[in-house]
């Protein structure tokens, strides 16, 4: 069962929601979890790409319940900030798959989950109905477990996988904003959706707080701020950049025979010093 310490840190996720924009580096795992909440994340959130692709997978429902969970697991036993865990699609389309899925990351120390309304990657999506009744299932089992303050944050794919007419993505946003609010979520996740003036329209019309997901040339932290924004995520591109440099650097060692590529590493003290719990 969840002890105090996980349900201060479900309080402590959710009261980072409250004011300001809550900036989360995703981690893929227990090493850079660790490496990011050193460098002053509040909280660490996964990133389901980064966990599919350091297990060898491909991203978009490559992984199974049992994998994430694990890894998860590793994760939340690595800091000693919240973790939030995206669960992609809850590894099912029925409600009782999305309450397998929350029970098991609650027990593995999780205090929040990110739920996609994509049935798969690219689309279609879920009904309105459908993906608020999968959203009610999580919210009882978080419950069950025994942790009622899991913080469920919704993702909903319209803008990632350009779903319907570009004229009426928004209010379609919107409306499902007021379905998945209604049925328990506690955040809306919109990646895809940068521009500043359509996210200040779609704060002021949930009451649910808004997360974007940023990439180099997308507006700045202040800038999402100011137009209402309480959380940024960068989704898989801390570990595309990871993997880059694993990338470049191998092959300037291998084709030019030297290694200036890992010029400004972390020095092997300092690494391991992370660990050292």
């Amino acid at each position: 069962m969840v002890d105090k310490a996980q349900q201060a840190k479900a309080e402590s996720l959710r009261s980072l929601h409250g004011s300001g924009v809550l900036v989360l580096p995703n981690a893929w795992d227990a090493g850079s979890a660790a490496v990011i909440a050193a460098a002053g994340a509040k909280a660490i959130a996964t990133t389901s790409g980064g966990v599919a692709w350091s297990l060898g997978r491909t991203d978009g429902h490559g992984l199974t319940r049992e994998e994430m969970v694990e890894q998860v697991r590793r994760i939340a036993g690595a800091v000693d900030v919240p973790v939030t865990a995206d669960v992609e699609g809850g590894y099912g389309p029925t409600p009782d798959d999305v309450a397998k899925t929350v029970e098991a990351v609650v027990e593995a120390g999780a205090v929040g989950v990110n739920i996609e309304d994509s049935r798969a990657p690219g689309g279609p999506l879920f009904e309105v109905r459908e993906q608020a009744e999968r959203l009610r299932a999580a919210r009882a089992a978080a419950r069950r477990a025994g942790l009622p303050e899991l913080v469920i944050n919704v993702r909903t794919d319209v803008f990632l996988f350009g779903i319907g007419e570009p004229a009426g993505r928004l209010d379609d946003v919107i409306a499902r904003a007021a379905g998945y609010a209604e049925a328990g979520a506690d955040c809306l996740f919109v990646p895809g959706l940068i521009d500043l003036d359509a996210l200040a329209s779609l704060v002021n019309a949930t009451s649910l707080p808004v997360n974007v997901m940023a990439w180099p040339g997308a507006p700045t932290v202040a800038e999402f701020e100011a137009a209402g924004v309480r959380r940024v995520s960068l989704g898989t591109a801390v570990t595309q950049a990871a993997y880059t440099l694993a990338q470049r650097a191998a092959a300037e060692a291998l084709t030019k025979g030297t290694y200036d590529e890992l010029d400004g590493a972390l020095d092997f003290g300092t690494l391991n010093g992370f660990f050292a719990r």
